[in-house]
């Protein structure tokens, strides 16, 4: 049992040492793919006050992210007009803005962030099974790689779970007070719908539960039926004032090129939702109907694999992580059901979600899973054992020192059944190893040399001062001296990639994300 004197100085300890983590990483790294997308659209915002950048996503994440850019000086030339991703270059490399420090601003809001998510997550854990279980998540949470390692980017994945989680943690607590938590529970359901669209799976999830609370206080269907209406409409209007800060009059210019909605589809045209919201879901099925390849235990494959996501993440998560979140949902199920319905429920629609998804290119599309089962976790406090609590605290420890041994590399982190980080783009690709947060680290180790280089991202190789040329761009025989290729890159190679390769020898390796070759 904890003192209650010591309980404070244990969450802070916790959320010092993942702000550490953060922080440290969130420096280190160049911009990840999507990163300057955002950041782009961000001063969008913030400058022209316009909504024609990055239709895909809703506003609010990239409001969040522009709370940071407010501090920097940036510029931004008015008579811009290229698509989203020349957006991104122009504002980080080619309007005199320092990259790094815009970078940071940008992503220090998403740091914060993450850290109140954490607060949540102990929250919602105390209150299923009190302090012990409490630390236990918010332990598991905190020293989490892939939650480290995206909530230390100006990325939409972790705020958008955070504000489900959020939501979920309000609806339990309106079991018992629903006037005092429904409100606020719809508040983060909107922000969530309002950050990216892969939280419209769990809106039917979320508003059953709000009925479910209701009828936990007063047990009649009217009463069940008018809390799920009110989350809804609360959350509806987070949606429409996430745009309307960014642009009071709503301006919008449809997209070329949009799918029609046909079919089930056809029902996104009928939600109370802003034209420009509605018009992004067309942008996502547009992604959805491409055809994108995958590269899964060290074997490319030309299109989706429905295990991707739970083979992934049996991959990315601490070994202890994954062995105390199950045992957390077995014990859930088994002693604690009302909380299995509100922490299990929502976690394996979200699950399912990503797995049906035609884009299989990291986790990330399911970090609700270890942020969901961290609360899980600590529902195995109620197990009166002290064998039990021994295991339970011997395999936090083993998360924990498992985390503590990849840092500073959050992003390509694997367990140590599959070798670590540094075996980790053997086995996945993207986002999951090598996103192109390493161009710095790369200037770093080749500080003077001049780089045959392949890279996969969105930084720009000289702004890092590295003096590199794209091998791919003349005849292999010309090629001699030190190359580097990007690991996304390797796993997808294209045969003139594979012929560079195959005369080349492996010698160096740069934040477990860059190969580096000889070639003779």
């Amino acid at each position: 049992m904890l003192r209650p004197w010591l309980l404070p100085l244990v969450v802070v300890a916790l959320l010092t040492e993942m702000a550490i983590a953060m922080i440290t990483t969130a420096v280190a790294q160049s911009p990840t793919i999507d990163e300057p997308v955002y950041v782009g659209t961000a001063t969008v915002y913030l400058e022209q006050h316009s909504l024609r950048y990055n239709p895909e996503h809703p506003p609010l994440g990239k409001l969040i992210v522009a709370s940071g850019l407010a501090f920097a000086d940036v510029h931004l030339d008015p008579a811009f007009a290229g698509d989203q991703t020349q957006l991104g270059r122009h504002v980080l490399y080619e309007s005199g803005n320092d990259p790094g420090r815009l970078l940071f601003l940008a992503r220090l809001p998403m740091i914060v962030l993450t850290l109140l998510f954490g607060l949540v997550v102990f929250a919602f854990a105390r209150d299923l099974t009190g302090p012990a279980g409490g630390v236990t998540a918010l332990a598991l949470y905190a020293f989490s790689p892939d939650v480290i390692a995206h909530g230390s980017l100006a990325t939409l994945d972790v705020p958008v779970t955070g504000f489900l989680l959020t939501s979920t943690w309000l609806l339990w607590r309106a079991r018992d007070r629903p006037a005092r938590y429904l409100p606020p529970a719809g508040l983060a359901l909107g922000a969530a719908l309002a950050t990216k669209m892969s939280a419209l799976p769990a809106v039917p999830v979320l508003l059953i539960l709000a009925a479910v609370s209701s009828w936990q206080t007063v047990p009649r269907l009217g009463r069940a039926v008018a809390a799920a209406i009110g989350v809804a409409l609360i959350a509806i209007a987070v949606v429409w004032a996430a745009y309307l800060v960014v642009d009071p009059r709503l301006r919008w210019a449809e997209p070329a090129g949009l799918p029609a909605l046909h079919g089930p589809r056809s029902l996104a045209g009928w939600l109370p939702l802003p034209r420009p919201y509605v018009d992004g879901m067309r942008v996502q099925f547009a992604f959805e109907d491409r055809t994108w390849s995958t590269f899964l235990f060290g074997t490319y494959h030309p299109g989706a694999l429905w295990y991707y996501v739970p083979a992934a993440l049996l991959v990315k998560l601490p070994l202890g992580a994954l062995a105390l979140g199950l045992a957390g949902a077995v014990v859930l199920i088994a002693r604690l059901r009302p909380a299995a319905l509100y922490v299990l429920v929502p976690t394996a629609v979200l699950l399912a979600a990503a797995m049906t998804s035609t884009r299989d290119l990291g986790v990330r599309y399911a970090i609700s899973v270890p942020m969901f089962l961290a609360v899980a976790a600590g529902g195995l406090v109620v197990v009166e054992r002290r064998w039990v609590h021994a295991v339970v605290a011997a395999l936090v420890v083993f998360a924990a020192v498992s985390s503590l041994r990849t840092f500073p590399y959050y992003l390509p982190y694997s367990n140590e059944a599959f070798g670590g980080p540094a075996e980790t783009h053997l086995r996945l690709h993207d986002s999951n190893v090598d996103w192109g947060q390493d161009l710095g680290r790369l200037h770093q180790r080749y500080p003077h040399d001049r780089l045959w280089l392949v890279y996969k991202g969105s930084g720009v190789p000289s702004a890092y001062g590295i003096d590199a040329a794209d091998p791919r761009t003349v005849p292999p025989d010309e090629v001699h001296g030190l190359l580097a290729v990007s690991d996304s890159a390797i796993a997808k190679a294209d045969a003139q990639l594979t012929a560079l390769l195959s005369g080349s020898v492996p010698i160096d390796e740069v934040g477990h994300s860059i190969t580096i070759y000889r070639r003779p």
